[in-house]
């Protein structure tokens, strides 16, 4: 129920440092990585969005407080934290390796288009 709050969070630390950063990633000195940071995004923000759409669906969301149906019982909070440590932050990093290995496939077309 609350899995998605990792990908969501790093989706709006991504976003923020792209945005503060704008001018260094647009260079072309600047490393692979930064140059695919607007993949990254996409894909972390399109998940969580996903992922909020299923579990209001499910009812596990809801519109009113608490708004985590976990944490209408006791001892909900651990329940959340254990959910975010083991299904959302492997997620996170999955996405990001996954990203990683696009980021890098892109770049080596690129060079290979170029050399052609």
């Amino acid at each position: 129920m609350s899995c998605f709050i990792v990908p969501l969070t790093q989706a709006v630390a991504t976003t923020a440092y792209r945005k503060r950063h704008q001018k260094d990633i647009e260079s072309p000195e600047v490393s692979i990585l930064k140059r695919q940071l607007p993949a990254l995004e996409k894909m972390l923000w399109g998940g969580s969005v996903m992922l909020i759409v299923d579990h209001v669906i499910n009812g596990e969301v809801t519109w009113r407080y608490p708004f985590f149906t976990a944490l209408e019982t006791a001892g909900g909070v651990n329940v959340m934290l254990r959910e975010m440590l083991t299904v959302g932050l492997p997620m996170s990093v999955v996405i990001t390796l996954i990203w990683i290995g696009y980021a890098l496939i892109k770049e080596r077309r690129l060079k290979l288009k170029t050399a052609n």
